[in-house]
């Protein structure tokens, strides 16, 4: 074996070379791993005995994708293209033996060899559109060619994956290995040679770019609808598609360029590339270390079937962990049930789940009347009304009931989790696990620390989130913690703003356009506009939320709220009814009314969030 350098090692089995990248912990395509390899076929190829070239990677997984310490530092040697031309245009076959992920530029590594063969619980993707930025070392060109237009573009402007048995269907990869991955991958070159199979050159490949039509294009893009409103990847992603099918390999590889070097240097991507960053670091409690141990999690308690509720237990039943969901009232119990399952086999209508799926995952749901069938739950999620009293009444049954050691968290979105706590006897085991609405669809997921909340309980929680497939991030205690703290003063911003002009549907515009998936109007239909309202303390002649509610427009639950919605599709519409209650409520403020521009109310929402942000990282709530 020879020792290319650090992390790049060239050993000779027979008549193959095998190039291994050893670069842990992901074998991420670092300096040294480009010029690697660059060296590395470069060497076998001049080696006369050497017949046929595998790149096979050490550890758990072959190249995940760019070595993120390197982004936006200048490039220093050998650059990826350079990297992939020379393993394309080698005169001896290579083949890339892959196994954990192989994304990014590790799967543009890969479509730039002859031969690609994988384990059968590989995975591939080209991510990129998640930190703004497209495949800028020939994916953009090279996919579509291999798999076909459609299927290559949903992969790139979603940043899906696809597993070893899909990719073998869609002839990204020509084969599934079983049993040792190196060994069998230099068999196979070796019957390449034996075989003597015409080295397949990507870029060669025309026949799956039929499909490209000016027609495909724009109903490609009208199916995207309004998903990446904001986002100029997705389209820039499109573009080099196009180009892919209109242009040269060479011209499309060098639109390509440019249009990745645009996106690298555009606002979205350095936002989206601090988001990559900061979600890690957000994963990290600095007080609480990996040696703490954690509370095993088997069996979850969840009180409140409405819209929270029962979102909150699909994400449990979703991981294979049962459930007991309590309601008072039979009524409410089935509807909520009714809801879960509905939500299941919508889901399964699109192909996403089979009927087994949605069966084996209603079939872990257990609805009770009983708060008592909670007693040996691991863990017990209180989702019921924004009601100091009732909550803290509802903990106090919890400390009597539920075994000693388990987990008793609040979904409160505004109240004192420390005050909750003072109703048992066990503050240390109580803390807050704020989910976001829709709950089983929304990714974050606040994990509100009392005081008292024990380290264990703080781990397992954080650790609980991402089994769950949600972005734990460790907050403080105070009103409405980080999320809905920041929401809350957009919303007072848009409620000042139609005081004084503006409609809701104004302001939503605005926002949506700018890139949020969902206006404050909008988002308060979805969560409920009854959340925390109260019927006996309604103030329905001064407070527009409080109306909207006595009218019975509470939301998307009723098919009413700031909007009305149709019952089958959610589609929202403008109700005049609501247009003619802003210009009374409006009027009541005794504020000039006048036109309001959609830079005034662009700037008022989102600089109000900015700035309740940098007081939150003042008062320390925020790590």
């Amino acid at each position: 074996m020879t020792k290319v350098n650090d992390v790049v090692d060239l050993e000779t089995r027979g008549n193959v070379a095998v190039v291994r990248v050893n670069n842990p912990p992901v074998n991420a395509l670092s300096r040294g791993v480009r010029d690697g390899l660059y060296e590395a076929v470069t060497k076998a190829n001049a080696d006369g005995n050497v017949q046929a070239i595998v790149l096979v990677c050490a550890g758990k997984t072959f190249i995940a994708g760019a070595d993120i310490r390197e982004f936006g530092l200048p490039p220093e040697g050998q650059p990826l293209p350079a990297v992939i031309d020379a393993i394309e245009n080698s005169k001896k076959p290579v083949v890339a033996a892959l196994h954990g992920t192989a994304l990014g530029g590790g799967l543009e590594v890969a479509l730039g060899s002859h031969f690609r063969v994988a384990l059968p619980n590989a995975r591939f993707g080209l991510p990129e559109v998640k930190l703004g930025i497209l495949p800028g070392a020939g994916g953009t060109q090279r996919l579509p060619r291999l798999i076909g237009v459609s299927r290559a573009l949903e992969l790139m402007v979603s940043g899906d994956q696809v597993a070893a048995p899909e990719a073998l269907k869609l002839g990204l990869i020509d084969a599934v290995l079983e049993g040792d991955l190196e060994a069998q991958a230099v068999a196979y070159a070796q019957s390449v040679v034996t075989e003597k199979k015409p080295l397949r050159k990507v870029r060669d490949l025309t026949d799956k770019l039929a499909e490209g039509t000016p027609d495909f294009f724009a109903k490609f893009r009208k199916s995207q609808g309004k998903k990446n409103r904001g986002f100029p990847a997705p389209e820039k992603i499109v573009q080099c598609v196009e180009a892919a099918v209109s242009k040269s390999f060479d011209d499309g590889i060098k639109f390509e360029r440019e249009a990745f070097s645009a996106l690298r240097a555009s606002p979205e991507s350095k936002a989206q590339r601090y988001y990559f960053f900061a979600e890690r670091e957000a994963a990290k409690v600095s007080d609480v270390g990996d040696d703490v141990t954690k509370r095993p999690i088997k069996k979850v308690g969840v009180i409140g079937a409405g819209t929270m509720g029962g979102g909150i237990a699909m994400n449990f039943l979703n991981v294979g962990t049962p459930v007991v969901i309590i309601e008072t009232k039979q009524e409410a119990l089935d509807r909520g049930v009714k809801v879960i399952r509905t939500n299941y086999e919508r889901t399964a209508s699109k192909g996403k789940l089979t009927a087994a799926d949605v069966e084996k995952r209603m079939g872990l749901l257990t609805p009770s009347l009983q708060i008592e069938q909670l007693a040996d739950c691991d863990l017990v999620i209180e989702a019921i009304f924004e009601n100091m009293a009732i909550k803290k009444e509802v903990f106090g049954k919890l400390d009597t009931i539920v075994k000693q050691g388990a987990i008793l968290a609040s979904n409160t979105s505004y109240l004192d989790v420390n005050e909750i706590a003072s109703a048992t006897k066990r503050p240390q085991d109580v803390i807050g696990l704020h989910f976001f609405s829709p709950a089983n669809v929304m990714k974050l997921l606040e994990i509100v620390r009392g005081k008292d909340s024990a380290k264990d309980v703080v781990a397992t929680s954080m650790a609980l989130g991402k089994t769950i497939a949600k972005v734990p991030v460790l907050v403080g205690v105070c009103h409405g913690f980080v999320g809905n703290r920041m929401l809350a003063a957009r919303r007072d911003q848009a409620m000042s703003l139609i005081e004084e002009g503006a409609m809701p549907w104004d302001v939503d515009r605005v926002l949506e356009d700018f890139g949020m998936p969902m206006g404050s109007f909008a988002m308060g239909d979805l969560a409920g506009l009854d959340i925390g309202w109260s019927a006996e303390t309604s103030r329905g002649e001064t407070v527009l939320r409080d109306k909207l509610c006595e009218l019975g427009r509470r939301g998307q639950k009723t098919g009413a709220g700031y909007y009305n919605y149709d019952p089958q599709t959610r589609a929202r519409s403008v109700d005049p009814t609501v247009e003619a209650l802003v210009k009374e409520f409006a009027k009541k403020s005794g504020k000039p009314q006048r036109q309001i521009s959609d830079q005034e109310i662009l700037e008022r929402c989102l600089y109000s969030m900015v700035n309740e942000g940098a007081k939150i990282l003042e008062e320390g709530i925020a790590q």
